[in-house]
């Protein structure tokens, strides 16, 4: 993933949306913002987010909506989400959001040192996450089709005779 990627806050309150920006402009992350659940899943699915802090409770489709959809696609579902609620502690909730792999539950009011830590924490495991993906690609391309010639042997069962090079000074077994 490239190091561009965004940190995407999602709330349907503006002030909500200033406050966390704040909060999280120390990181020296890029950050974006979308002010709801489907604006959430547009930019999303344009790519370059690394993490989404998201408010469960939104108008229209909600935060652990916008979570379902993204667990269901291949290319969003490891994206880390921290869910933001102001209605306290609510074991549903809770069960539900765990259940959809959400990193954590975070309650408003933030304390803005506790959220930079996790989101510092999230972000930069799947940033090395994504990294280690694609060098595994790199790899694999290159085990599918090494780069050079390769020696073209007559048929698969083909021997390859013994050789001796100038540091082999030694005469090659006699095999009969």
């Amino acid at each position: 993933m490239p190091s561009d990627a965004k940190i995407l806050i999602v709330d349907d309150h503006e002030d909500t949306l200033y406050a966390l920006e704040s909060a999280l402009a120390p990181l020296g992350r890029p950050l974006a913002r979308a002010t709801s659940g489907d604006k959430a899943l547009k930019q999303v699915l344009r790519g370059q987010v690394g993490l989404l802090l998201l408010d469960v409770r939104m108008p229209g489709v909600s935060g652990l909506d916008v979570v379902r959809y993204l667990r269901r696609l291949e290319q969003t579902q490891h994206i880390p989400v921290l869910l933001l609620t102001g209605f306290g502690a609510d074991l549903e909730l809770t069960a539900a959001a765990f259940a959809l792999g959400v990193a954590d539950l975070v309650l408003k009011p933030v304390d803005p040192w506790i959220l930079r830590t996790k989101v510092r924490y999230l972000y930069d495991a799947h940033q090395r996450h994504r990294a280690l993906e694609q060098e595994v690609r790199e790899l694999r391309a290159l085990l599918k089709d090494p780069p050079g010639p390769r020696p073209a042997l007559s048929h698969p069962g083909a021997h390859v005779p013994y050789q001796r090079d100038a540091q082999n000074t030694a005469p090659a077994p006699d095999r009969t």
